[in-house]
């Protein structure tokens, strides 16, 4: 971002007083028109805040969630991450809205390629099996997968701003590369999947020194939302009971990259962080003319230089925030430039819609000063880092709350250790959004109908997770047991 546009930008967000403000709109599900086309790059959900499994609390929990809708029963190649992609998570440690420390994944998928001897002696012929696997198993060293896939995981710093690039290791074996489960293709091939993927919780060394864990793999989706009647023009009653209708994507799977590390590894002198995940492609794709070329490792040619395509911060933001002709531009920036994208914030559409839908009055007060603190520069007192630019911040100073204290509703509630300052599984950040949206932290004068009880009707809080790393549940089986 210019100087001169930055300066712009936070002198108007120091000019907008308003009260403190919580974050905004739902979560990010095919959430821009072109990254339908590549669903394997497509995130969906971005979770920060300090944990509060026992003993870990001077820890943070960054989880990128990418790949959206999966259904359990998506056979017969399920939903492998693509090799050709950068995976990313962000954090901004000094306030200027630029990544100081970038988490960054790659995968890989080495085919085994099990074979079976079919035909009588004599005609005999080794042929390869079309599935992932061909029998139960009880881990990744079982003859019986046919598929396994690895990732590496690098962390990237930017000291004085050159960049460097530091492998992370496997703290019993100093290996570099990570196995990753299968998905949970169904009861009969994987018995006890919580076992199972136990296996793959990994103790790593950060650079440094420092210690951590990571988990990357399939996971329940943990994002709870009316999705289908929410986007038929709010199909629901907006005041009806909050746990009156049905979770949509209580029948879906996404894939999750799950990282713990030291508060220290990521505070520089400011406690607040600010992070947001990303994905990229190599920007050209050639297709096989030569059928003779293509393969499992090789289906296609992916070269040149790495191009973002999703980025994810705060829930929901291009859903419902970003106007449709900007979407696909939101998902290629990067927060220090975001002020191209200022006018949705502070002149925002969706209360002008719900007030036609439902005759509702929406917040009269321009430009929306509350909204501008939420999304632009996080909220004074709570969790303002001095940066200008959308992302997730979290407050690291905050202590955590334990799981059965956590209010589904975070700040909205008095509970500061959740949503917007950070986002932990359990805030039900459908509803908060609803609520700020509508102006709940306005005026009465400026948002007559502000103190309604908004909600999408599908309810959400901290008992619907595990209270442990890697903390998401295990994913739906494609087959359950017998």
């Amino acid at each position: 971002m210019p100087t001169s546009t930055f300066l712009r930008v936070a002198a108007l967000a120091a000019a907008l007083a308003a009260p403190v403000a919580a974050g905004e709109l739902l979560s990010s599900h095919r959430e821009a028109p072109a990254i339908t086309e590549s669903p394997k790059v497509d995130g969906t959900d971005f979770y920060f805040f300090r944990s509060y499994e026992t003993g870990q609390q001077d820890t943070l929990i960054l989880v990128a969630n990418f790949l959206p809708l999966q259904d359990p029963y998506g056979g017969p190649n399920y939903f492998t991450l693509d090799p050709d992609a950068r995976y990313e998570i962000h954090v901004d440690n000094d306030g200027d809205a630029l990544e100081d420390v970038t988490f960054r994944f790659g995968f890989d998928s080495l085919l085994r390629d099990v074979a079976l001897a079919i035909g009588p002696e004599g005609s005999q012929k080794t042929v390869s099996v079309p599935l992932v696997n061909v029998g139960p198993f009880a881990d990744n060293a079982d003859g019986d997968i046919n598929v396994l896939e690895t990732f590496t995981l690098d962390v990237v710093t930017t000291p004085g701003k050159k960049q460097t690039v530091a492998a992370v290791l496997d703290t019993a074996t100093q290996a570099a590369v990570f196995d990753k489960p299968l998905d949970n293709i169904g009861a009969k091939s994987i018995p006890d999947y919580a076992a199972y993927a136990a296996q793959f919780v990994h103790d790593v060394t950060l650079p440094g020194g420092a210690a951590a864990r990571v988990f990357v793999g399939q996971r329940k989706d943990p994002f709870v939302v009316n999705l289908g009647e929410t986007f038929d023009l709010v199909n629901l009653n907006p005041l009806g009971p909050e746990n009156g209708e049905s979770d949509d994507l209580d029948d879906a799977n996404v894939t999750s990259l799950v990282l713990e590390v030291p508060i220290s590894f990521l505070v520089a002198e400011n406690p607040v962080l600010g992070a947001w995940s990303t994905a990229s492609l190599p920007r050209t794709r050639v297709l096989q003319k030569n059928t003779d070329k293509i393969s499992f490792d090789e289906p296609d040619v992916q070269k040149g230089k790495f191009t973002q395509v999703s980025r994810l911060g705060s829930p929901l933001v291009n859903e419902l925030v970003i106007g449709l002709k900007d979407k696909d531009r939101f998902n290629a920036s990067h927060p220090a430039d975001d002020a191209q994208f200022l006018d949705y914030v502070t002149h925002p559409t969706l209360p002008a819609i719900l007030e036609a839908l439902f005759g509702v009055t929406a917040p009269t007060l321009f430009p929306r000063a509350d909204l501008v603190q939420a999304f632009v520069t996080g909220v004074p007192g709570l969790n303002e880092n001095g940066g200008v630019g959308e992302m997730l911040r979290l407050n690291t100073g905050i202590a955590p709350v334990a799981a059965a204290m956590q209010s589904r509703l975070g700040v909205l509630a008095g509970d500061t250790a959740g949503f917007p300052n950070g986002r932990r599984p359990g805030d039900d950040v459908v509803d908060i959004a609803l609520r700020v949206a509508m102006g709940v932290l306005l005026p009465l004068a400026d948002a007559p109908d502000g103190q309604l009880p908004y909600t999408d009707g599908a309810s959400v809080d901290a008992s619907f997770f595990g209270q442990n790393f890697p903390f998401l549940l295990d994913p739906l089986p494609g087959s359950p047991q017998d």
